[in-house]
C-alpha cells in the first residue's frame, strides 16, 4: 500500500512538473524542478521585499522584472543573492540605493534555484542556473 501511494506521489509530481514546463514554453524539465524549488526559497527569503510578482516594494528595492539588467548582469546575480548588494542600482529608469543583505545560508544549488525562478519567471530566460554556473560566478565575485 505504501509504495503504491508513493507511487502516486511521484507520478502527480511528474505530472505537475510536466504541465509547468509545457506552460513555460520551451523549459525543459530540469529547468521546471529549478523553477519549482526556487519559488519555494523565493517566497522564504525575497518576496518580503521584492513582493511575490517581483514588482519590488516602492522606490524602498527594485523590481526583479527588467530583462535588461538580468540578462547584461547574469554573472553577477549569484554574487548579489549570496553575499548582498550596496550602492546606487538603475532598474526600469529608477534608482535603488538600499543595502540589500546577504543570504550566507544558501547553498550553491539554492541560490541556482532562486536565480532560475527569477530568470525565467519575471524575467525572459527559458534555461536553467546550474550549480556550476553559480559556484563559478560566485568565485568571481571580488574579482
Amino acid at each position: 500500500m505504501k509504495f503504491i501511494f508513493t507511487l502516486v506521489i511521484f507520478g502527480m509530481t511528474l505530472l505537475g512538473l510536466s504541465q509547468l514546463a509545457s506552460c513555460q514554453g520551451n523549459m525543459d524539465i530540469k529547468t521546471a524542478q529549478y523553477v519549482v524549488n526556487g519559488q519555494k526559497l523565493y517566497k522564504t527569503h525575497c518576496q518580503n521585499c521584492h513582493g511575490a510578482k517581483g514588482e519590488g516594494l516602492g522606490k524602498l528595492y527594485p523590481p526583479l522584472t527588467d530583462h535588461n539588467y538580468l540578462s547584461k548582469n547574469r554573472e553577477k546575480l549569484a554574487c548579489i543573492i549570496k553575499n548582498g548588494m550596496s550602492g546606487e542600482i538603475e532598474i526600469h529608469g529608477e534608482k535603488y540605493n538600499q543595502i540589500m543583505p546577504a543570504n550566507p545560508t544558501l547553498n550553491n544549488v539554492d541560490v541556482a534555484y532562486i536565480l532560475t525562478y527569477i530568470t525565467t519567471t519575471f524575467g525572459d530566460a527559458d534555461s536553467t542556473f546550474t550549480q556550476e554556473e553559480v559556484i563559478k560566478n560566485l568565485a568571481d565575485c571580488n574579482k
